[in-house]
């Protein structure tokens, strides 16, 4: 007998919020299927308040909420059985995080998870990354936000370490990220890496995306570090004006596509890895998978 389930995330990031609404179908002896049936993408950059002044301004409360009663309407239209919404860098750093959140619940009816970074990471090693790689290798999983980036060691199909870093594409381009936190995530990444011979890196995140798509290389081949600097290098010998009508870059996109770039570049530096996978994968995917997961524990 066929089932067929519709759940939601949503991921209130530093730089945009997103809602995923998937269709999960589950067929007699075969394997389960994950269809993103719906994704929008809200540019509000929480982050550009709060790393500059520590609070959510009321013109961004104002977008959120607007922003969260649409998401409230497009799941109540799509029947969803159930959703789980995440805020993290940018909400948990805003001394005003929990009243917003509280804000939302009452104008909105959704309820936000303020999750610190090591359920971020968590959440987003739930999700088909284990499917994607070999187990017979060892991969730094390399997850770029506005706030914050994780970084993840995976090895024969298991994570040996996890870290948050707040090393975020919204907090660089605000100068509000210290020298030390660079050369904190660099040790971090050495250590962990020192035992391994051979690493090769896994990116998520809105820019490797976009980065990847324009490659045009086909889904499942990596980008070598060769490549990625040189798209740096193009990145940045362009203005922001000529990023966004040469690369047909979003405006949000053609700002923040630099520090990231930067990051990823720094993160294959100090694991060794010469090339990095895009496998298009997020935190809402993690959600969403997090929440099937829950939903067989209880139907068991």
């Amino acid at each position: 007998m066929l089932s067929i389930k519709k759940f939601a995330a949503i991921d209130i990031g530093s730089n945009a919020v997103r809602l995923l609404i998937s269709t999960i179908t589950e067929p007699d002896n075969k394997p389960v299927t994950f269809k993103k049936t719906s994704l929008v993408r809200v540019p509000i950059r929480l982050g550009q308040d709060v790393f500059t002044t520590s609070y959510i301004s009321d013109e961004s409360l104002e977008r959120m909420v607007d922003t969260m009663k649409a998401f409230s309407l497009l799941m109540k239209s799509h029947k969803i059985e159930a959703y789980r919404a995440c805020a993290t860098s940018a909400m948990r750093d805003a001394r005003n995080g929990q009243a917003v959140a509280e804000k939302i619940a009452s104008d909105c009816k959704i309820d936000i998870d303020i999750i610190d970074g090591t359920d971020e990471a968590s959440i987003i090693a739930a999700t088909d990354l284990h499917s994607l790689v070999d187990n017979n290798k060892t991969y730094l999983y390399v997850d770029v936000g506005g706030g914050s980036t994780e970084f993840t060691l995976f090895s024969n199909g298991k994570t040996i370490e996890s870290k948050s870093f707040k090393l975020g594409t919204v907090r660089i381009l605000n100068n509000t990220i210290s020298e030390d936190v660079w050369t904190e995530a660099e040790h971090w990444i050495k250590s962990v890496t020192k035992p391994y011979s051979r690493i090769e890196m896994v990116g998520s995140g809105g820019n490797i995306n976009n980065i990847f798509k324009s490659s045009h290389k086909k889904l499942g081949k990596p980008l070598s570090f060769f490549y990625l600097s040189s798209y740096y290098q193009l990145l940045n010998s362009l203005t922001y004006e000529e990023r966004i009508s040469e690369l047909s870059l979003n405006e949000d996109r053609a700002d923040v596509i630099i520090p990231a770039t930067k990051i990823y570049l720094s993160a294959m530096k100090w694991s060794r890895s010469k090339s990095v996978h895009v496998p298009k994968i997020g935190l809402v995917d993690g959600i969403i998978k997090s929440l099937y997961q829950n939903s067989k524990a209880d139907y068991l």
